[in-house]
């Protein structure tokens, strides 16, 4: 009956990590998946999480279905952490939220969403992007494509490349954006090129899809949702999908969320009925124990305070990494500008490497980044970060040389 399927190659970036963990030299260094690791090369359990966990295990509740659009708690919670406890839209019941199956989740429910809504709309996401970005949203029935992002040559934004695309626009298109720690890039819009982005979207009618799957590893949890504050205050209707996957060193439990940002109660109130008719088509109702420890963070001061240290603590980590790769290649490959180390920020770095470099990289140190030359930082550490920075300079002094 299935000779006709196809075999199915496997995501490239779980692939390459499967072979890094084949590679049987004891010097390599995995850069590959996006997962925070700490300086012993560990995923942490963050102390808050182990709390909040064994305060919810300790009740002995019974484990019924969750409503569909999830705990009620939560979704409040994850209300004022994207928006701010004194937004506005919150204020006016405008915010139509739920708790989905992480980021990605989000993602699927709020693409099924869109293409029953708007038939005919397509989206537009950024170039270079999040593969999976493009499969969510053609899997959901929407069209994508690419606008200017990353400019090559100066390893920054190409930012009137963006406005010129984006304003070029039909309106109800769908505009993918990130708001803080650009995936893959790391390269994002400084809040004063937010502020002439967002009237664009306004005057074009685009309906913009904000992903942000790494609140506070740019500048800080409330630093890093300037833009989505920033829509909220001019006006816009728009989409916001969060994770906590990062942030809360909680990948496995898939915790994230959906909110739409309407123009009133009433048309909140019948996005979040809709969202609810998507869930149940896919998943019918999201899981209990994430949620509940999710939740008992954001909803106890204590915790929450503590949360934000170990927040901050990882953010630190990373940029520590950032400046000390950029450092020690000024010094192992002098003739090699390493600046985007340090202008870039949050969990991934665009290195612009070659597919030969690469290869080399894995080939002959170990070291294993994916195709497209992203680096996922926190994959770097103490230890062997001087082994990196040798390889890395090995291969790109060479290449310098036979530029010249």
């Amino acid at each position: 009956m299935f000779d006709h399927i196809a075999a199915y190659g496997g995501d490239p970036i779980f692939r390459l990590g499967e072979a890094f963990h084949a590679d049987p030299r004891d010097k390599k260094v995995n850069l590959t998946v996006g997962l925070y690791y700490d300086d012993a090369g560990k995923i942490p359990l963050l102390n808050t999480i182990e709390v909040a966990e064994k305060a919810w295990a300790d009740q002995r509740k019974p484990r019924p279905y969750l409503p569909i659009e999830g705990l009620a708690a939560y979704r409040a919670a994850v209300q004022k952490l994207v928006f701010g406890a004194d937004s506005a839209a919150l204020a006016e019941g405008r915010v139509a939220t739920i708790q989905t199956l992480g980021g990605t989740g989000a993602l699927k429910v709020g693409g099924d969403f869109l293409h029953a809504a708007y038939p005919d709309a397509e989206m537009w996401i950024s170039d270079p992007a999040w593969d999976n970005h493009h499969a969510i949203f053609q899997g959901a029935g929407v069209p994508t494509h690419s606008y200017r992002y990353y400019d090559t040559q100066t390893q920054g934004l190409d930012f009137d490349g963006m406005l010129e695309d984006i304003s070029q626009l039909a309106p109800h298109s769908i505009v993918l954006l990130h708001p803080c720690c650009h995936n893959p890039t790391g390269v994002d819009l400084s809040p004063e090129q937010w502020l002439k982005l967002i009237p664009v979207l306004a005057e074009k009618q685009l309906i913009a899809f904000v992903d942000m799957a790494y609140q506070g590893f740019g500048k800080g949890l409330d630093e890093d949702a300037f833009a989505i504050r920033a829509m909220v205050e001019a006006g816009l209707t728009f989409f916001v999908a969060n994770s906590f996957s990062k942030n809360f060193s909680y990948y496995a439990e898939r915790c994230g969320a959906l909110s739409v940002v309407c123009s009133t109660p009433d048309e909140a109130s019948r996005v979040l009925g809709q969202l609810k008719a998507v869930v149940r088509r896919i998943y019918s109702n999201p899981p209990l124990h994430g949620g509940e420890a999710v939740s008992g963070v954001l909803n106890s001061p204590s915790l929450f305070t503590e949360w934000v240290a170990e927040v901050t603590s990882m953010r630190e980590r990373i940029a520590a990494m950032r400046q000390a790769a950029h450092q020690k290649l000024r010094v192992k490959a002098p003739d090699y500008d390493s600046s985007y180390f340090v202008k870039q920020q949050g969990m991934f770095c665009y290195t612009g490497l070659s597919q030969a470099q690469l290869q080399r990289l894995r080939d002959e140190f170990g070291v294993y980044i994916i195709d497209s030359g992203r680096i996922s930082v926190p994959g770097l550490n103490t230890e062997n970060i001087d082994y990196f920075v040798e390889a890395m300079a090995a291969v790109v002094t060479s290449s310098v040389a036979e530029s010249a």
